[in-house]
């Protein structure tokens, strides 16, 4: 059984390298902004099953679709477009509690296996000046919410509930209790 990753975020592939399986990286190909869902978590498992199903190309492999999002008050928080739209996003988050969801698909010949990891994230109050100088980084404009926890932006938490690794990615600990019988 091989196992693919249908992602080429640095963070999920330095995360799944954790669990010591070995595995190869096919980027799915799919229109993100063609798909849409009732609400943020639907959203992430919803792109997640699409990136699975879009890797997927031989029986012998496991393949694992995600996505995150962030989300504040149902809003969906995707990818800034802009630097003005980096400012805006890191405005909403400031002194509030927001959720990061991400959607995981593991697919084999054999069916599918999704699941939704949630975690709470706070912000501490932030100054235009903060908000001004991360956008003009290059950190926050390939990352859901505008944001990176495991860099700079991670300055801005003031606490989380939940799995950290889900706020970087790919939340490896619970991925691990669907890919240990596979792999085992």
């Amino acid at each position: 059984m091989k196992l693919v990753l249908a992602s080429k975020s640095p963070r999920r592939i330095e995360l799944l390298s954790m669990t010591g399986l070995p595995f190869s990286v096919r980027p799915a190909d799919i229109d993100e902004s063609a798909v849409s869902a009732c609400c943020p978590r639907e959203l992430a498992k919803t792109l997640a099953e699409k990136k699975a199903r879009a890797a997927f190309l031989d029986d012998s492999e496991t393949v694992i679709g995600c996505d995150t999002v962030v989300a504040i008050c149902e809003e969906a928080l995707g990818k800034p477009k802009d630097r003005a739209d980096a400012v805006r996003m890191l405005s909403m988050l400031s002194g509030v509690r927001h959720s990061v969801f991400t959607g995981v698909c593991v697919k084999t010949a054999s069916g599918e296996q999704t699941f939704v990891s949630e975690t709470g994230v706070w912000f501490y109050p932030l100054s235009d000046t903060e908000i001004f100088a991360y956008a003009d980084t290059d950190e926050p404009y390939d990352k859901a919410g505008a944001y990176g926890i495991q860099g700079k932006g991670g300055l801005f938490v003031e606490k989380i509930e939940g799995d950290y690794n889900n706020v970087v990615g790919l939340p490896v600990s619970r991925l691990m209790r669907i890919l240990r019988p596979i792999f085992e």
